[in-house]
């Protein structure tokens, strides 16, 4: 049985994509070992297949990265390995050096264009280093995909790659089961927003939009960067009876709150190349739990909402505007698009996505 060492640098709790590619390899007769980081409020995990969280002294810029690179290094040197899959760029470093010590196939997992994130566009210098690490591997790499068509393209354009694309869609939920919100809601419609609360997903200008729906809430689910900022907004706005926040929950938590939603937002702004080429995860989520979206007018997202009919393209992103189109969609109905949505979430699944996870570990370069 061939041992894949699985590498990231969050604490495993909340990442779909990792999980459901261990678990998806580790049926399939590979043994898995997924090493993270811990932190001070991780929770505890039970995994069909071996985990490893490395605590670190050092938990954000810089020292973080160095720290994490340092201790991902000694660990894969000292590990029985067979193949090793590299989680993002934050991880590719040590897993290349290793495979090339080793003579061991490395398969590398791009989630994002990690160059081009907000965070690192403005910041030249550290933007450079990140870069250079990127263009020094990512040529010399044989087994590789990415979480959406545009990204592959650009990788295969760039560096004249081979990226596959494989998205990070859920698995097949055939109970939807509910649960209830810690609040009351009455009649009200719902406007839901699931995900991480940094910059440049639209947050803000959903809450301000508020300000021109009735007999409607927001439900904004997520931890992040800008959270106090975002309740400080709504605080200001007079809106603590329109919007509501619920601490980041665990995917079977969520699933239970999806589908409770009349309507799923995913608003990215066209903050770079990274967000330009967005393809969330909450957008599959909300297909998975039949209820309809409206998402940013960018490629990925307007092609699959294109495709599926399974909702709406922002058109204006004023606020006033944008309730306008808002309240068209509430009006019409989930009932309105439930064939369509029916449809999609048959087919945007991670079990026939999958298949491609398969093929690529079977026919390693």
């Amino acid at each position: 049985m061939k041992r894949i060492i699985v590498s990231v640098t969050n604490d495993l709790v909340t990442d779909q994509r990792v999980h459901k590619s261990c678990t998806t390899l580790f049926n399939n007769g590979f043994d898995i070992l997924l090493i993270g980081r811990k932190l001070k409020n991780s929770k505890q995990l039970t995994r069909s297949y071996k985990t490893k969280r490395i605590k670190l002294y050092f938990n954000k810029g810089f020292l973080f990265y160095a720290e994490y690179n340092i201790r991902l290094f000694l660990k894969l040197l000292f590990t029985k390995k067979d193949i090793l899959l590299a989680n993002d760029l934050d991880t590719l470093l040590p897993n290349y050096l290793i495979s090339k010590l080793f003579s061991k196939n490395l398969v590398y997992d791009s989630h994002e264009l990690f160059t081009e994130v907000p965070e690192l566009i403005n910041r030249p210098f550290k933007q450079n280093i990140w870069k250079f690490f990127e263009s020094s591997i990512l040529p010399r790499l044989n087994n590789q995909y990415t979480v959406c068509d545009s990204i592959a393209t650009y990788y295969n354009t760039k560096y004249k790659t081979n990226f596959y694309t494989i998205r990070n869609f859920p698995l097949r939920d055939s109970k939807q089961d509910s649960t209830n919100f810690p609040f009351e809601i009455n009649s009200c419609k719902i406007i839901l927003y699931q995900g991480a609360l940094n910059l440049g997903r639209g947050i803000e200008l959903i809450i301000k939009t508020m300000l021109f729906l009735n007999n409607t809430i927001l439900v904004i689910i997520g931890n992040g960067d800008i959270e106090k900022e975002l309740i400080q907004k709504v605080i200001n706005l007079n809106l603590e009876n329109k919007v509501k926040f619920i601490n980041k929950l665990n995917p079977a938590e969520l699933k239970k709150i999806t589908p409770l939603a009349d309507l799923g937002i995913s608003f990215e702004e066209d903050l770079g190349l990274n967000y330009r080429y967005a393809l969330p995860n909450k957008l599959f989520d909300y297909i998975q739990a039949k209820v309809p979206v409206l998402v940013s007018d960018l490629p990925e997202m307007k092609n699959i909402v294109s495709k599926y009919k399974v909702g709406e393209v922002i058109t204006d992103r004023t606020p006033k505007e944008l309730a306008s189109q808002i309240n068209k969609i509430l009006e019409n109905g989930k009932d309105y698009y439930n064939t369509n949505l029916e449809i999609a979430s048959k087919e945007l699944i991670w079990e026939k996505e999958s298949k491609k996870l398969i093929e690529i570990f079977k026919n390693l370069n």
